[in-house]
């Protein structure tokens, strides 16, 4: 039986990451944790629930992560820059626009394609010998014991860790195996995911726009690209898969407006049913869920990976003494403090992005014209607008 320190169900976006962050923590002696990643797919194809034909903006505290990660080249390389975004509601005279420039930095955030990235990480966790990457492979049982968990596959090969870490995604198997407590709830919305080519598109500028159906967000890719993320009905989301292209292409543009210019040409389209998922006790004997298996998000604010991630940072700060002193990673402790430290980010995030997705695709006029003036105020209010864009940045402490 192998032995590792830390053991992670699940290589995509979360798990893959969080492997090469814990392979920086070094012991008083310079030496790694022994980290294993299991992961059911290889990620080679575009058919991979973690690394598909998605792109998703990562907000400039991610990007500060990022680098303090050493991950620049797996994430930052091809990512495509927002200077600025325009959020409004579609009819109604409120809007709100952050600026790079306002706040003093060189970008709000930028976008990357969920493809590409996985392909380097891929070759980054190859080239790690501190990782064990296992891929095709897929687990068959979990023992816990008091000083550590083992993990038999369906291969026969088994392993020991001291720390386990859930991060298989929003539709988890074994959170549902291991009788983690935890709600789903569906937002009655399916998000259609296309990419544009656009013609007058102004540069490095995103937008969110709230719409009777759901919210509407458009991802610069560059050159004149731009990722769709359309929360529409389950009806009609099933009716706009299954438009012809200059129809599908006629509605959009009506929904949006011209202010990222004409739309042009129009890729494959997926669709996406949203729902609220979050896990009620994201600590338990030896065991850590992140990432989207503890809160997978409505995709409104685009703060599904970017929260994550967060959770990742608290993770991989909070072992730094624990493995430089070479004490229990798996620790009760250790299980507290995450806790502890990672609920309020992960409570307001969810509120404000499930307020946000409800309370924008109301017709009720009382609310349409509370989020109207809600946002005029927030124009220009600047402590309103702070708090907006503190959130939007990814800094939260």
């Amino acid at each position: 039986m192998q032995e590792f320190d830390v053991a992670i169900l699940g290589g995509g976006m979360v798990g893959s990451t969080l492997a090469l962050a814990l392979s920086r923590l070094r012991d008083l002696q310079g030496h790694p944790p022994r980290i294993l990643l299991i992961e059911s797919r290889r990620p080679h194809s575009i058919d991979h629930p973690g690394f598909d034909a998605r792109a998703i903006a990562l907000s400039y505290g991610s990007q500060q992560a990022i680098a303090e990660l050493g991950l620049q080249a797996e994430f930052l390389s091809d990512s495509a820059a927002i200077r600025s975004i325009h959020v409004s509601d579609r009819g109604h005279l409120g809007r709100v626009e952050l600026t790079a420039h306002e706040y003093g930095l060189p970008q709000l955030g930028g976008v990357v394609e969920l493809h590409a990235v996985g392909q380097r990480l891929l070759r980054r966790l190859e080239a790690s010998p501190e990782i064990g990457y296992r891929a095709p492979a897929h687990v068959q049982d979990l023992e816990f014991h008091d000083d550590s968990v083992v993990i038999q596959q369906t291969d026969g090969q088994s392993a020991r860790c001291r720390l386990l870490v859930l991060a298989d995604g929003g539709e988890s198997s074994w959170r549902t195996k291991l009788g983690l407590n935890w709600r789903q709830e569906s937002f009655e919305q399916t998000a259609l995911i296309t990419t544009l080519l656009t013609q007058g598109t102004p540069p490095e500028r995103a937008w969110e726009r709230f719409t009777e159906s759901g919210p509407l967000a458009l991802l610069p890719l560059g050159a004149n690209r731009l990722s769709v993320v359309w929360s529409l009905r389950h009806a009609e989301a099933e009716q706009a898969s299954a438009w012809g292209h200059d129809q599908f292409l006629e509605r959009l543009q009506h929904a949006f407006g011209y202010r990222a210019g004409r739309f042009m040409q129009a890729g494959s389209r997926e669709l996406y049913p949203l729902f609220l998922r979050q896990t009620q006790d994201i600590g338990h004997h030896r065991l850590l869920v992140l990432g989207n298996a503890a809160q997978q998000l409505h995709p409104v604010a685009g703060q599904g990976f970017n929260l994550g991630l967060r959770d990742i940072m608290t993770l991989y700060r909070q072992l730094q003494p624990i493995w430089h002193s070479h004490l229990d990673v798996g620790s009760a402790s250790v299980l507290r403090c995450y806790r502890a430290a990672r609920r309020p980010d992960v409570d307001t995030t969810i509120w404000m992005t499930s307020t946000l997705a409800r309370l924008f695709a109301s017709p009720h006029v009382p609310l349409v014209s509370g989020r109207t003036l809600g946002l005029l105020a927030m124009n220009r209010c600047a402590s309103l607008k702070q708090h907006l864009a503190r959130q939007a940045l990814g800094l939260i402490e």
